[in-house]
C-alpha cells in the first residue's frame, strides 16, 4: 500500500474521533507532496528519508494516556510519509506500545518494522526476535539488527539464516555515540550488511571520515542515529538563535529541525534518519524535512561553520 493510501485511512481514524490527532496549520504543510526517498542498496527499495525512533519516548507502560499520545505522534509520521520505526528490547515497553499503536491506526503499511537483538545469550536471538514481533502485532520484522554489537556474531549468523529463510528483510549492526567504530569499520569489511546504524548529526561528524565512505563503497545503507544528539543539541540552538535567513531562501528551511535533519539526510552515504519525539508538532517539523529541497555539499559547509559560531 502507498504512503498516500494509509494517510487516507489514518485521516478517516482522524476524522472519525477514533484517535485525537488535530489538524492543525503545521500538520498540513505540504501534506500532499511524496516524502523524498532514497534506495535501500542491497534491493533498490526506496525507504523514506526520514523516519522514526522510540528509544525513552514509547517506553510508556501500560498507561492508557500516553499511549493515545504515543498514537497521535504515530498517526503524525504515517500521515506524512514515515517509514521507518525503530526499536529494541532495550527500550522497555516500546515495542509493546508501538504494538497498540498501530493496532489503533489500522496497521498502516508502509511503516518499515526495525528492530533489533540486545542479547548476551546467544542461543536467545531467534526466541527474542519472535518474543518483539509478538509486542508488535507482526509476523516479520523489515530489518533486524544486532543492536550495539552485543554478540554480534553468533547474532549475524542467526540472522542471515532467519534472512535467507525469508523470516526477516533486512540485517545490520548498530553502535551510538561514536563508540567501537574500529570494530564497527572491521565488521563492514568482513560481513555481508544490508544496514548499519549510527550516531551522525551536526556537531558529531566522525563518521563522515571512514564509515560512511565504506558504506558507499559496500553498498550499505545507514541509518543516523541521535540526529538531535540525544535532544540538547536542538534545545540549545532553539532556545538561543533563528534559524538564519539564508537557510529559507536556499532550502526552505523553517526551523532547527529542518536544518538539522537536512544536513544529515543529505549526505551521499545516509539513507534515513530516525529523530524520537513525544509531541505531534515536533513530528510535523521532522516530517517536512523530508519533504523540501536538500541542501548542496556548499551549503552544507556553511551549515556546519554557522552551527560552529553559534
Amino acid at each position: 500500500m502507498s504512503f498516500q493510501a494509509d494517510r487516507r485511512r489514518v485521516l478517516k481514524l482522524i476524522s472519525a474521533g477514533m484517535i485525537g490527532v488535530s489538524l492543525g496549520p503545521r500538520s498540513l504543510l505540504a501534506a500532499s507532496d511524496s516524502p523524498m526517498t532514497k534506495p535501500i542498496h542491497a534491493t533498490g527499495q526506496a525507504l523514506p528519508v526520514i523516519g522514526m525512533g522510540t528509544w525513552q519516548t514509547f517506553n510508556v507502560g501500560r498507561d492508557e494516556q500516553l499511549r493515545r499520545a504515543r498514537t497521535e505522534v504515530l498517526a503524525a509520521f504515517v500521515e506524512h510519509g514515515g517509514g521507518m520505526v525503530d526499536c529494541s528490547p532495550m527500550y522497555g515497553s516500546s515495542a509493546a506500545v508501538m504494538g497498540f499503536a498501530l493496532d489503533q491506526l489500522g496497521r498502516p503499511d508502509s511503516v518499515f518494522s526495525a528492530e533489533k537483538v540486545w542479547t548476551r545469550d546467544d542461543g536467545e536471538t531467534r526466541k527474542q526476535i519472535l518474543g518483539q514481533a509478538a509486542q508488535w502485532g507482526i509476523d516479520r520484522f523489515d530489518l533486524v539488527q544486532v543492536h550495539n554489537l552485543l554478540a554480534w556474531q553468533a547474532h549475524l549468523e542467526t540472522l542471515r539464516e532467519m534472512k535467507h529463510a525469508g523470516e526477516i528483510g533486512y540485517i545490520g549492526i548498530t553502535t551510538s555515540h561514536g563508540r567501537r567504530h574500529e570494530e564497527f569499520e572491521r565488521i563492514m569489511e568482513q560481513q555481508p550488511l544490508d544496514f548499519v546504524q549510527l550516531t551522525y548529526n551536526l556537531t558529531h561528524r566522525e563518521v563522515e571520515q571512514r564509515l560512511l565512505p565504506l558504506a558507499q563503497e559496500k553498498g550499505i545503507a545507514v541509518i543516523a542515529n541521535r540526529p538531535y544528539d540525544g535532544g540538547p543539541l536542538i534545545k540549545r540552538i532553539q532556545a538561543r538563535h533563528r534559524v538564519p535567513a539564508w537557510a529559507a531562501e536556499e532550502f526552505d528551511c523553517r526551523n532547527w529541525a529542518d536544518f538539522l535533519l537536512r544536513f544529515i539526510v543529505s549526505h551521499p552515504a545516509v539513507t534515513c534518519a530516525i529523530p524520537a519525539t513525544t509531541r505531534v508538532e515536533h513530528m510535523y517539523e521532522n516530517m517536512h524535512a523530508g519533504q523540501g529541497p536538500m541542501p548542496s555539499p556548499d551549503l552544507r559547509e556553511r551549515m556546519i561553520r554557522h552551527v560552529e559560531s553559534l
